[in-house]
């Protein structure tokens, strides 16, 4: 049995490798539109699913509410850099300069949370996050998948 830390911590590392490969793509090529969808989805329902299932948690513990916060606040800036990425032409001048900003961000906010959140959390959850938060934190991140992708999916409809 897995706990939360070792989902989250599974999730970084497939991250940081499509964050390592996007910077080695160039222009409008398949090779980067491929990775580019992978990390767009997997990082868009692990964000939600570990917001719902993991900072709600520590939301409700005095001693990690402002480390909580400040994490979810890192979501929020990432995800518009996101969709600043998803809405321009993987060709575009611009687009890699953007992505050079999301990379060292994400990276930031994982080494952040691998570093210290988690020890924080561990002090203040205790027990709180055994193996049945990891499935919490599994089940909601395929919940949260489909949801990306119905959306995605209705999007491109209109």
């Amino acid at each position: 049995m897995t706990t939360i830390y070792e989902e989250i911590r599974e999730d970084h590392a497939k991250h940081r490798d499509l964050l390592d490969r996007l910077a080695g793509t160039h222009g409008d090529s398949e090779e980067r539109e491929k990775l580019w969808n992978a990390f767009y989805y997997d990082v868009k329902a692990h964000a939600a699913a570990e917001e719902e299932t993991f900072y709600a948690k520590l939301m409700e513990k005095p001693g990690a509410q402002d480390d909580a916060r400040h994490s979810v606040s890192e979501h929020k800036e990432m995800d518009n850099i996101m969709e600043e990425l998803n809405s321009m032409g993987f060709d575009n001048s611009g687009w890699l300069t953007r992505f050079k900003t999301l990379k060292h961000d994400y990276e930031h906010h994982m080494d952040e949370e691998e570093e210290e959140i988690f020890a924080k959390a561990r002090e203040v959850l205790k027990d709180d996050l055994d193996s049945r938060h990891a499935e919490n934190f599994r089940s909601r991140k395929a919940a949260e998948r489909n949801l990306v992708n119905e959306k995605a999916e209705a999007s491109l409809e209109e």
